[in-house]
């Protein structure tokens, strides 16, 4: 980065990793520009703020992020507290980006489109790695603005693109001809969305906790609405992995989840159809046909779609990525973060170094780092953001060194969108350094899509061995 060291770092998303990597460079002495497509910081958060997460505070705050705000008249939450994603933005990240270090430096309603190298697409190669960014982005004035930077940091998320309904990975037929039946991936179904659900036929799709939780909301509705007809779709021959073990399971919060939706669905107030891989659906009058790709079909008026979410990989198009084909993160993390061997806690701490691409000062972070595996922790974007400003600043033994202690097993969901809860230390918050404790408590947990926390503990399938982070 030494040959633009006067332009900023570009840091593209305003969620809770983005703005660590901004405090972070700021502490490193060096410029952020962070873009944001929504109206504030946190504006994917803002559309699950009804959802409860299962970590406490002391996991959810980075360090850097604290040495700022502790500066200010900021009034830390109580650690041991579980906020819900509406506290999490207004406790935190507004707070956060409110602050005229980060204010200043944050440009929201402003969508990123674009990322390559100042006058020279991916074919070329001569002076590519002393060769500024440019990042085109959409701003919410309408126009349309190239900025020049050093170095790109993509924290942009996996929220805008959810995965498709229909199977082997494409869109069912008709299915972006039906958006309008079709909902958001996490709805506020007893608050904000409650006059899209009540009375209605609703079919949830998908096998997650996601699906469960969202069950369970709408089951709590049709208490007060009994028109309210719930269906339930997945694509296996069974419901038992979102059951778990009952009683009998190791985690007692995932027990009482999945043993909720068992009886509900043995009770009668949940119409359960196995075996159902979607086909097509088309939209009618008053709701929406979907048909399975045996020839059932079920009709609703709206459809959830619990289907977890990708990284959208377009706006790099002119980059040289290195990224593993099948879980389309960076290739030496996607090996080890692949859902079919590893869950969180068995994902190795990592930094700058496994992060890289061909394009030197590029860098994708978070939960899009992880690109369609579902085992992210927020704690690892931290740790991420970290080492990966150690290596911009030029401090390659700090991003070297990763300082995050993680734990050997772990509990995440198959459909996630955000992020896992992190493991607990024994005791406070993030160190100076931004390291947890090591003696971290192994009765802590992690999980995947922000869920409601039903005693504090995580409700994930497990991948590989089961316990409690």
């Amino acid at each position: 980065m030494d040959s633009a060291k006067n332009l900023p770092v570009a840091v593209i998303g305003a969620g809770p990793v983005g703005l660590a990597a901004a405090a972070h460079l700021l502490e490193r002495g060096l410029e952020p520009l962070v873009f944001e497509a929504g109206p504030a910081a946190g504006a994917a958060i803002e559309q699950w703020r009804h959802i409860r997460l299962f970590s406490p505070w002391r996991f959810n705050l980075d360090a850097a992020a604290l040495r700022l705000l502790e500066g200010s008249s900021w009034e830390s939450p109580r650690p041991t507290a579980l906020p819900y994603g509406g506290e999490l933005i207004d406790s935190y990240l507004a707070p956060l980006a409110a602050l005229p270090q980060i204010a200043s430096r944050l440009q929201t309603g402003a969508r990123a489109v674009a990322v390559t190298r100042q006058g020279l697409d991916k074919t070329h190669v001569r002076n590519r790695d002393t060769t500024p960014f440019v990042v085109r982005v959409e701003h919410e004035d309408g126009e349309t603005r190239d900025h020049t930077v050093a170095a790109v940091i993509d924290a942009s998320g996996t929220w805008s693109r959810r995965n498709p309904l229909g199977t082997s990975g494409l869109p069912a037929i008709g299915e972006d001809a039906a958006a309008d039946r079709i909902s958001a991936p996490l709805p506020d179904v007893t608050g904000r969305d409650r006059r899209s659900f009540a009375g209605r036929r609703v079919l949830v799709v998908g096998a997650g906790h996601s699906a469960a939780n969202t069950l369970i909301s709408l089951a709590d509705l049709a208490k007060d609405e009994p028109d309210t007809r719930i269906l339930w779709a997945v694509r296996g021959d069974s419901a038992a992995k979102v059951y778990g073990g009952g009683d009998s399971d190791g985690l007692p919060a995932r027990g009482q989840l999945g043993g909720r939706v068992r009886r509900l669905v043995e009770a009668g107030k949940i119409e359960l159809h196995t075996g159902f891989g979607i086909a097509s659906l088309k939209a009618l009058d008053s709701g929406v046909t979907v048909e399975a790709v045996d020839g059932r079909t079920l009709d609703a008026d709206v459809v959830v779609p619990c289907t977890g979410f990708r990284p959208n990989l377009d706006i790099l198009r002119e980059l040289r990525l290195n990224l593993d084909p099948a879980v389309e993160a960076p290739v030496e993390l996607g090996p080890l973060i692949d859902p079919e061997f590893h869950s969180c806690g068995t994902v190795p701490p990592h930094g700058a170094k496994l992060l890289a691409h061909p394009d030197k000062d590029f860098y994708i972070v978070g939960m899009k780092s992880y690109g369609r595996a579902p085992t992210f922790l927020l704690a690892t974007g931290y740790e991420q953001v970290r080492s990966v400003v150690a290596a911009l600043a030029g401090d390659r033994e700090a991003a070297d060194t990763v300082q995050l202690e993680l734990p050997e097993t772990g509990v995440c969901s198959t459909d996630a969108g955000t992020s896992c809860d992190v493991p607990a230390p024994a005791v406070g918050m993030p160190t100076a350094a931004g390291a947890f404790p090591p003696s971290a408590s192994a009765e802590s947990g992690c999980c995947s899509a922000p869920v409601p926390a039903l005693v504090g503990f995580p409700t994930g399938l497990t991948h590989g061995r089961s316990g409690i982070n």
